[in-house]
């Protein structure tokens, strides 16, 4: 399952969906054995968050990458810890700017992700494409929602479950952040069921 996020702060279109949309089309470094489910998540806290659990729940996924826009990054971003605190810089969707509270009350300090992230940093990198290994998703709905992601899947052992951040497309371009997503869950599924189902990674151009 992989996740992108509706548009917020005054812009027309969110690099996320954007991605998530061309990798259900084109099915970048994916196994044709891979079935794939994708949603557009709200940028609202109390919607983001109940919309991953509800998700989880009724598709019950191996793996789920949800992404999101990181404006002022020039390479993907693969997200190594989620916190449980939001402190919102801007208004969410719904109007709504909580500050220093907890994602979820009474949840752990923080999560870490369960994809294989240097796996699939080797992998994106073999594929010519900018990705680094982040420690912090922030706090807004981006972190709030990958929070609530791993604590969805905490009661189901082995779910590889994360955060992966994409760049605006005049840094890196809709088609290849799409390869991009492709290849980060490619690289969680072979890590998860084995080699078997890993596909190779297309060099990719723009379709």
């Amino acid at each position: 399952m992989v996740t992108g996020f509706e548009p917020f702060g005054g812009d027309d279109v969110n690099e996320s969906w954007e991605a998530v949309r061309r990798l259900a089309r084109d099915r970048y470094a994916l196994a044709p054995d891979v079935e794939l489910v994708t949603a557009r998540l709200p940028v609202t806290f109390a919607g983001a968050t109940a919309a991953l659990a509800g998700l989880v729940a009724e598709h019950r996924p191996d793996v789920v990458v949800a992404t999101g826009l990181a404006a002022g990054t020039d390479a993907v971003r693969l997200e190594r810890v989620a916190v449980n605190v939001v402190d919102a810089r801007i208004p969410d969707n719904d109007g709504e700017q909580p500050v220093d509270v907890p994602v979820r009350d009474g949840g752990p300090t923080a999560y870490l992700t369960t994809l294989p992230v240097k796996a699939a940093l080797v992998a994106l990198h073999a594929a010519g494409l900018p990705a680094v290994v982040s420690n912090t998703a922030g706090t807004y709905v981006c972190n709030a929602a990958f929070y609530a992601l791993r604590h969805a899947v905490e009661p189901s052992p082995g779910v590889a479950a994360g955060f992966v951040h994409v760049p605006r497309a005049d840094v890196v371009p809709a088609a290849d952040a799409a390869r991009a997503l492709g290849v980060v869950v490619a690289t969680a599924v072979a890590a998860r069921h084995g080699a078997a189902h890993q596909a190779p990674v297309p060099a990719g151009t723009e379709h």
